[in-house]
């Protein structure tokens, strides 16, 4: 006995499924748009873009201080960030260049805000680290770090030599002479398009600095 395949009747509800399925298939071809058989999540939408920080309030910012700007590393290149720093009035100008240097550094070595984390910035510059002004016959902009800046990372001496070389700690130049506890040799480094493009991979320029 051969055994019956009962089929039923599809129902109205059915057919109109098929046909609205049917005709989605074929608007979609026709945008150029390749159909899916499963729901597609991308997730939610990135709440902020990287390396994009809201304006800083600067009247704010300098009644804490000395407006000043440190460069972090944020994707793969350096960026400016606004910061402050305390310099007592009335502070002689060889003395003044210390205190900003010094200043700059702990806030390149300082953790990012919450609102800087979450736009991807971060920085290698360890803490700790010390700064003193010319030693003797020593150029009068000479800044002599604690440690020798030969043994820094490729990214912390970028961030440093970007940020004080634009800084009042400096010449004003692009450039800025760093050397180790005295008397360690010391060299001008420049910071450079390709330095704040490329801080992992290309060191910034660099020439001996004879002393007087």
């Amino acid at each position: 006995m051969t055994a019956r395949t009962e089929r039923t009747a599809p129902t109205a509800r059915t057919v109109r499924r098929l046909l609205a399925a049917s005709l989605l298939t074929t608007v979609l071809a026709g945008c150029g748009i390749r159909p899916t058989e499963v729901p597609t999540d991308f997730g939610a939408a990135p709440s902020r873009v990287p390396c994009s920080l809201a304006a800083p309030d600067v009247t704010t910012q300098s009644a804490h201080g000395v407006p000043v700007q440190v460069f972090l590393l944020c994707g793969s290149s350096l960026v400016a960030v606004d910061r402050t720093v305390r310099v007592p009035e009335g502070t002689p100008d060889a003395r003044r260049r210390v205190i900003v240097a010094q200043g700059l550094l702990a806030q390149l070595a300082a953790s990012p805000s919450a609102s800087e984390k979450a736009a991807g910035y971060t920085t290698y510059v360890p803490g700790g680290l010390g700064v003193a002004g010319p030693s003797h016959k020593d150029p009068e902009d000479t800044l002599r770090l604690s440690a020798t800046p030969a043994r820094l990372t490729s990214y912390a001496l970028a961030q440093i030599v970007c940020t004080l070389s634009d800084s009042a700690a400096a010449e004003g130049d692009g450039s800025v002479i760093l050397g180790g506890p005295a008397p360690a040799p010391l060299r001008r480094y420049e910071c450079t398009d390709t330095v704040r493009n490329r801080p992992g991979s290309t060191d910034p320029p660099s020439s001996e600095v004879t002393a007087a």
